[in-house]
Parts: C-alpha cells; structure tokens; sequence
C-alpha cells in the first residue's frame, strides 16, 4: 500500500483537472442531498433536496408521502445526546453536518412529548398499497430518469478519489455516494413495500409487480435500480415468505429467475458483464461492481515500483473509469411515463424505507409467522 504523501503525488499526476475537484469541495447553493426524515425509529422518508431547502418544504414532501395533514406535523431534530430542536417553517431543514451528528424525525402535534407517533404497526394498519395501482412500466422508467440525473452527475476522478482516500473525503465523492445511498435505498424499499403488506394476496401482487419493475429496468439498460431490485427480492425477510411465494405463478418465477441469473457473482460476475457489453449506450452500470473493479486493481498492484509511478496500474485504472464515458455516450432521452401519474415522480423520488434488518425480521414473521 502506499503512503498519504505518494497517493498525494499520485493524484497530482493523475489529475490533469484539479481545479474541478478544489471546485467541488466547496458546498454551493444548488447542491443536492440526500436526507432521511424518520417517521419511526427505524422508517425514514428519503428526501432529495438541495442545502437551502426549507423545512416547511421538506414536510410538505414528506406529509404528503405518508399521507397525514401536514398542519397536524412538525419537524424536530434529535441530536445523539437526546437533545430535541422543533425547526420552523422558515429554517433550513439540510445542514452537512446533521447526518453525523444528529436525526431528523417528523412527530404529530398533538404528540409533542413522544418521539415517535407514528409506530411500524399503526402504519401497517393504515397505509394503501398506492404501488399497486401504479403502471410497471411507467415506474421502472421513472426510477431510470432519476438514476440517470444521478449517475450523469458522477465525475469521473470521483472514482479515483473512492478508492484512493478512503479517509472519508466525502466532498470529492458526493454524486458518486448519491448514486450508491439510491441502490441501497431501493433494495430496502422493495423489502419495506412488500413486509408492510399484512394481506397475502396483495403481497403475492407487489411481488409479481416488483419482479415486471425489474425485467423493465433491465430492458431500459438500468443495471443500477435492476440489480436493487432483485436483492430486494432476495433480502432474507422477504425469501422466507413461503405462503407468498407459493402462490406467485410459474411464468414469474421462471423471469425471476432468468433475471437472477444476470446478478449471479460466479466467475467475475461474467453473466453481468456479457450481458452489460451487449447493451447499447446510454446504460447504467451496477456501480458497486465498478467501484470494486477499480479496487481490485488499486489494491492488487504497487502504485510506485522503485520509486517511479506504476503506469501500467494507472492505464489499468483509467480503462475502467473511462467505461463511464462509454456508457454515457448517448443521453437518455427522458422518456415520459406514458399517461402522467400525478403521483409517479414524488413515490419514486422520495422512497419510504425501513433500514433495519430486525424491524424487517419482525414485520416478516408478524405476516407470516413461522409454522
């Protein structure tokens, strides 16, 4: 491995537009994050906001969301020593410093002294399965739009930065990091959407519905929302729901199937990669097997042999980082969702999630207990 001070040389050869990275350090106006609006301990709403968005703004997304009033709503944050602040309207909800130091919840008014009002379960007993009167193909092409402004964000030497400094300098990685907190967040709403269904038929029809959204998103070349998808299936707490997936018919099992073969990692994930290199561009890579390509390569070889830069190292790199641009070659054409849903663009721009493994393990058995 090698030491701050060479990477430091490293990056200065590499880098033929530093100015760019210096640019992006600094926190402008219009940059955009992502925040986590808790509704419950372990459920948040995930806002994508720019810095100077106010917290009457983020309620509004947010109360509209988990359709409550949003007059009946505050936004409070927690810091981790316990400590409750109530924003007003006017204040800026985003701070970059909030995620670290402290949570943002949503309560209802009338509820001021519990932190939590809204519980796993009440929210179980209430919420529609608005997914289910939602056209698959129409959602899988909003979620490839949103991908698509995501990914078309990234800067190539974001990649170098991810690999080479892992010492958390988030500022020259943020669209990259963007773009990973999405795949993640995709594969816990598929397990969220469908572990908060109580009824077993709906359940058996989110599943079939999940499986379209993805067979869509392989075919609109979006690998990145694909592959989320499909681990969302295969998340232990959903894979455990016999009764639901007995009753899925065999033409859904055997596309299932089909496409999980794409995600199998055996041999190098050769299955992805064949399948990747025959699709035209503009198409969005899974961006986690990237960023582990980039690595292999970073860790596997010296980037100074002898005191003199390991060129062979950096063409391997910049091959890899280069695929980018390959992929980028043509822009999405932004293909609208053929007849408008007024509430297409806010469920898929603002996923509701559990992030809890148990909370997930919980909700699972409490639908299908074990037997």
């Amino acid at each position: 491995f090698s030491t701050p001070s060479q990477n430091k040389t490293f990056f200065h050869q590499f880098s033929v537009k530093e100015n760019w990275l210096q640019h992006r350090g600094t926190m402008n106006e219009t940059e955009e994050i992502f925040c986590r609006v808790y509704i419950t301990e372990h459920s948040y709403v995930s806002v994508k906001a720019q810095v100077l968005t106010s917290a009457q703004d983020i309620l509004k997304i947010v109360a509209e969301k988990i359709q409550y009033p949003e007059e009946e709503l505050a936004l409070v944050t927690v810091s981790f020593s316990g400590e409750k602040r109530e924003l007003q309207p006017n204040d800026l909800a985003i701070s970059k410093s909030l995620e670290s130091s402290s949570r943002m919840f949503v309560y209802r008014k009338d509820l001021t002294n519990s932190l939590n009002p809204f519980s796993e379960n009440e929210e179980l007993q209430q919420r529609s399965v608005r997914i289910l009167g939602i056209n698959t193909w129409d959602l899988a092409l909003e979620l490839t739009n949103f991908d698509w402004s995501l990914f078309n964000a990234i800067h190539e030497q974001e990649l170098i930065y991810f690999t080479f400094s892992r010492q958390g300098s988030a500022e020259n990685t943020e669209n990259l990091s963007l773009l990973l907190q999405r795949c993640n967040e995709v594969q816990l709403w598929v397990a969220t959407e469908i572990l908060l269904c109580s009824q077993l038929c709906k359940r058996v029809q989110l599943v079939k519905k999940f499986i379209k959204i993805a067979a869509h998103c392989k075919a609109q070349r979006n690998l990145n929302s694909f592959f989320a998808i499909v681990m969302g299936l295969n998340t232990a707490s959903v894979s455990r729901l016999s009764q639901t997936w007995e009753k899925i018919p065999g033409k859904f099992k055997k596309l299932f199937t089909e496409l999980e073969s794409l995600t199998d990692p055996s041999l190098n994930h050769k299955a992805y990669r064949d399948a990747f290199k025959k699709m035209k561009s503009p198409k969005i890579p899974f961006m986690p097997l990237l960023l582990k390509d980039v690595t292999f390569i970073h860790e596997g070889n010296k980037t100074f042999l002898d005191n003199l830069v390991n060129f062979e190292k950096l063409h391997m790199i910049a091959d890899t980082v280069r695929s980018l641009r390959h992929c980028r070659n043509n822009q999405f054409g932004n293909e609208v969702a053929s007849k408008e849903h007024h509430e297409l663009k806010p469920y898929v721009h603002h996923l509701h999630v559990i992030d809890n493994q148990q909370a997930l393990f919980e909700l699972s058995h409490r639908i299908e207990p074990r037997v």
